[in-house]
């Protein structure tokens, strides 16, 4: 099963090429529905982090869903029923990362599907999709 790496968050330079493409794989929502953002780390001198869900083997988001709207994905991470969603908000609060960010639009949070389409758009190398190795024993 593939899976979304961050590579080198030190080579990101906060060109936002990953986030725009994330948009644009549903073309729906605008940057609401982006599922990873670039962020500072605190001033220029300490440079930008991506925040994109690093797919938990046991990820804290689904433990705290009360609906089941959240299913394990096979490699880790998890994947979002939106009709079964409530929009309690508890599984942002429950990532470590704060990689599930929430659209105030439609009240329900946004969470990386792991397709890689980021990826082919990063020309820094940040991001990449590798096969998850673990899932094929």
């Amino acid at each position: 099963m593939a899976r979304l790496k961050v590579l080198d968050t030190d080579r990101c330079v906060g060109c936002q090429l990953c986030m725009f493409a994330c948009q644009r794989r549903t073309g729906t929502g605008g940057i609401a529905e982006c599922a990873i953002h670039v962020r500072s780390r605190g001033g220029l001198s300490r440079g930008l982090t991506v925040i994109v869900c690093r797919a938990c083997e046991d990820p804290p988001c689904l433990s705290v869903c009360p609906t089941g709207a959240l299913l394990k994905r096979k490699g880790g991470g998890v994947v979002l029923s939106p009709k079964k969603c409530i929009g309690c908000g508890f599984c942002v609060e429950a990532c470590p990362l704060k990689a599930i960010f929430w659209n105030e639009e439609t009240q329900k949070p946004v969470i990386c599907m792991h397709c890689g389409y980021c990826a082919e758009y990063c020309p820094h190398n940040v991001l990449a999709v590798e096969e998850d190795q673990s899932a094929r024993q």
